[in-house]
């Protein structure tokens, strides 16, 4: 499943400060925000450009989603629909742009609630703490910025917040490392620097940034220390910014000013909503042919509409999801299959639960997972807190009780045919042995065996009997509840 973020990103999609008398700088709204680890653009020898192929531009698209910045080889453009960033002393990563220059700021204005970010009010803080820090030259763009010492940024924050006990400072480490999964900011050798996403900050949103940082408290001239000596003396023209001509144009060129905003509002509403949205307040999701637009720009980034009956938000379309394969580690697999055995499968069994819902009023404990699983309890932390910030699980309190865990609102965002798979991989892990389980693995086998005759390299040469499965084995992509996990750093597919 693929998470569109905050978190590390979507948003799975990830939110900005508060300072003081002061408006905060715009941070993710969900995961897509939402995931900081940088994949590469370039295919192999010889694989089409991101900017000639369709699919090759659409997988750049999603897997920048799903993954965070994607990082450029040699001098080469980034794909279509992207934003290449170049710093002196590090490799070019590409970033998708939003069409017409919108921002999700934008939901505000038709009052949609996006993707909700785990501690916002801390990484809105820290995130100002660090623009102070960072722009020093307020006549220059916010990006790239110098790099300060992670001491200096945690200073500007208690400055900020008016304390400096031990809990303020752990909650200062965790923004920071929060925000560096979502490519905020980048933190290294003991210094912060501005993320790749601060440099899509709209020019118009500059001024009010620069009066937040002249309105921030500067910190304390104890807490200001050098730089390690393995960072390199700012200077400026440090960085290159270079804008890729607009993905969508050819769509949106063909409306009005009126439908072409209206086209805008609905994609970044059913990219970044936290729920699906209803089509009464949105002309794009009612109208078919601005619909049908709609939809045309999201297949050019991986995504597809996704109907919830008069409702509707996007996700990642099947063959995107299937080229990204899984963002998820092993121990965050296991924690998500134990959730979904103890917060759909089972109230779905006992018939309190809708056949195709994968949400759930149904928590989790925390000492169910601890008792069910053998990964180490600071393991079992550290996925389910990765899981939270990619919005495919959700904390929850049930009255008096501790409460637990229950699906995220990634789970909006699933296909048919990836909640069909959901389904038979649930079928798989909480019951192997059932008949029902035999039931789904033979529908596999004559599933493959139909696409095996129909390829055209099997009607040439049929398969030789030493490569035929065995009646009743497993697959490898049986193995797993949810094998293509995808965190939108930021959306569920």
């Amino acid at each position: 499943m693929t998470s569109d973020s905050p978190g590390p990103y979507e948003p799975p999609s990830p939110a900005p400060p508060q300072a003081p008398a002061a408006p905060p700088p715009p941070v993710p709204t969900g995961r897509d925000a939402e995931g900081g680890s940088e994949t590469s653009a370039a295919g192999g020898s010889g694989a089409p450009s991101p900017r000639e192929d369709p699919q090759a531009a659409a997988a750049a698209h999603a897997t920048a989603r799903a993954t965070g910045p994607l990082r450029l080889d040699g001098d080469g453009p980034a794909p279509a629909g992207m934003i290449r960033l170049t710093r002196e002393d590090e490799p070019p990563v590409a970033l998708p742009v939003w069409p017409d220059g919108a921002t999700p700021a934008l939901l505000e204005e038709y009052q949609v609630a996006p993707v909700t970010v785990e501690r916002s009010g801390e990484a809105r803080r820290v995130l100002a703490a660090c623009l102070k820090c960072c722009w020093t030259d307020l006549e220059a763009d916010p990006w790239p910025g110098e790099p300060a010492p992670v001491e200096l940024v945690i200073a500007a924050y208690r400055e900020l917040l008016g304390r400096s006990d031990d809990l303020m400072r752990n909650w200062a480490i965790g923004a920071l490392r929060r925000l560096h999964d979502s490519a905020w900011i980048t933190m290294s050798a003991g210094t912060v620097r501005l993320g790749p996403r601060c440099a899509l900050w709209p020019a118009e949103s500059h001024a009010q940034l620069r009066e937040l940082v002249r309105r921030l408290p500067s910190p304390a001239p104890p807490a200001v220390l050098p730089l390690p000596a393995d960072v390199p003396t700012p200077h400026g023209g440090r960085g290159s910014v270079t804008v890729d001509r607009g993905l969508d144009d050819d769509v949106l060129r063909v409306f009005d000013e009126r439908r072409r905003a209206e086209l805008v509002a609905a994609f970044m509403a059913v990219e970044h909503a936290a729920e699906p949205v209803h089509e009464a307040r949105f002309a794009a999701l009612r109208d078919p042919a601005l619909r049908r637009a709609l939809a045309q720009m999201l297949e050019r980034r991986g995504r597809t509409l996704i109907q919830h009956r008069d409702r509707w938000i996007s996700g990642y379309d099947d063959a995107a999801a299937a080229r990204i394969g899984t963002t998820l580690g092993e121990a965050e697999r296991a924690v998500l299959t134990l959730v979904l055995v103890h917060s759909v499968a089972i109230p779905r069994a006992e018939g309190v639960l809708g056949e195709d819902t994968w949400l759930s009023p149904y928590p989790t404990p925390v000492e169910e997972l601890r008792r069910h699983t053998q990964i180490a309890i600071g393991e079992l932390e550290a996925a389910l807190r990765s899981l939270r910030h990619a919005g495919l699980l959700t904390q929850v309190k049930s009255g008096e009780d501790a409460g637990g865990y229950v699906p995220g609102p990634q789970f909006h965002r699933l296909t048919r045919a990836t909640r069909r798979r959901l389904q038979e991989e649930l079928i798989l892990a909480a019951g192997p042995n059932t008949p029902l389980a035999a039931a789904v693995r033979a529908r596999r086998g004559a599933r493959d065996g139909r696409a095996r005759a129909n390829a055209p390299d099997a009607r040439r040469a049929p398969a030789s009997r030493g490569s035929q499965r065995p009646r009743g084995a497993r697959t490898g992509s049986e193995n797993t509840t949810d094998e293509n996990a995808t965190t939108d750093r930021g959306e569920a597919r």
